[in-house]
């Protein structure tokens, strides 16, 4: 299951889930920004251009990199200027991002490491299924994972931050799903090969391809439903292309947290004049992380409010049911085990750090 280019479409535009709007204070003290940086940052102005790849009333635009760019303008007084470019107006597709960042052709990026299935194999690690508690737990637990061990992912850029969405829930056009006999025959959009994986193990037919071709797929009947979180279905209108969710039972994981990564040029960020460099660094790391993991926990809460407000059916995926589930990804990490040592890493280690973390409710 190899996963195919995405071509952006324009898709109807959808009302954003936009919190309301903080004054420049209160963006600095909403992003804990206490910095090192001088009290001036002098004259000298830069312009920094970030890419993406959701529309642009998407929430991570609207309430977290909106304010980011805000927060960075206030604490450099002006000298940095971050300009957003979503849905991939820059031009590319989304398995392309993370090059653009080498290249130069962005400065910055929100890249997916599960649209380039392998090539960022520590990154993917969290996006194994049921790897993922809360957004906000599970984002620090990768940042640390891959603090320790993910050091040649993203050689050639600067990460920024990581971060994980909230739990994946399946969409469904046609019927409700309350268990792997539910999916059978079912094309399912898979959020990554290892998730679609599992959803042939259990007896689904996995299509592989980015959230933007979403729409079209749901639409045209390539797809019966789709596997991704709350978060993501107001962006593209999918509560109007699918009319039953269903989700496991809270207090358990969830089926799949996708890895996130923000990724700037490495040139890029090492010519910034110091005092600039400081800033972006002082709103960037460990702490932005956590953030924005937390921003998609709430960001789920009002994305399960969309689906419920268009009148869709939510079905509870049982504890038993999910047992059963998660037996059937036991070989989906044995192999992903065996997918790190063949990139010369210790694959036993990594999954057992990173089931470590989440455990320690980092």
């Amino acid at each position: 299951m190899r996963p195919s280019d995405a071509r952006p479409h324009k898709h109807p535009p959808a009302p954003p889930l936009t919190p309301p709007r903080l004054g420049r204070r209160a963006v600095l003290a909403g992003l804990g920004a206490t910095l090192a940086a001088p009290a001036r940052a002098g004259r000298t102005r830069i312009t920094l251009r970030l890419h993406h790849f959701l529309p642009p009333m998407a929430p991570m635009q609207t309430a977290v990199f909106e304010p980011w760019a805000a927060a960075l303008a206030e604490a450099s007084e002006g000298g940095i200027d971050l300009q957003i470019f979503p849905a991939m107006q820059l031009g590319g597709r989304p398995p392309q991002l993370a090059d653009q960042a080498r290249s130069g052709i962005a400065d910055l990026v929100w890249a997916m490491p599960a649209y380039t299935p392998r090539r960022f194999p520590v990154a993917e690690t969290m996006g194994l299924p049921f790897m993922v508690t809360s957004a906000e737990q599970t984002s620090v637990a990768l940042h640390r994972l891959m603090t320790e061990f993910g050091g040649q992912d993203f050689a050639g850029t600067r990460p920024l931050a990581f971060w994980v969405h909230a739990g994946g829930k399946l969409h469904l056009r046609d019927a409700p799903v309350a268990g792997a006999a539910d999916l059978r025959g079912l094309k399912l959009r898979s959020p990554s090969a290892s998730m679609g994986d599992l959803l042939a193990r259990l007896g689904a037919e996995p299509v592989f391809f980015p959230v933007t071709e979403m729409v079209t797929g749901l639409s045209t009947g390539v797809i019966d439903g789709c596997c991704l979180p709350y978060e993501v279905v107001p962006a593209f209108r999918l509560q109007e292309l699918t009319r039953f969710s269903s989700e496991p039972d809270p207090g358990g994981r969830g089926l799949y947290g996708n890895s996130n990564v923000l990724l700037m040029n490495a040139r890029r960020h090492d010519s910034l004049p110091a005092e600039l460099r400081a800033v972006l660094d002082g709103l960037s790391g460990p702490d932005l992380s956590r953030r924005i993991g937390a921003s998609f926990d709430r960001f789920e809460t009002a994305g399960r409010q969309v689906v419920l407000a268009q009148g869709n059916t939510i079905t509870p995926l049982p504890a038993a049911e999910l047992a059963r589930w998660r037996e059937a990804a036991i070989p989906v990490h044995a192999d992903w085990i065996r997918v790190l040592e063949e990139a010369g890493l210790d694959g036993a280690a990594i999954l057992s750090r990173a089931e470590a973390l989440l455990a320690a409710g980092v």
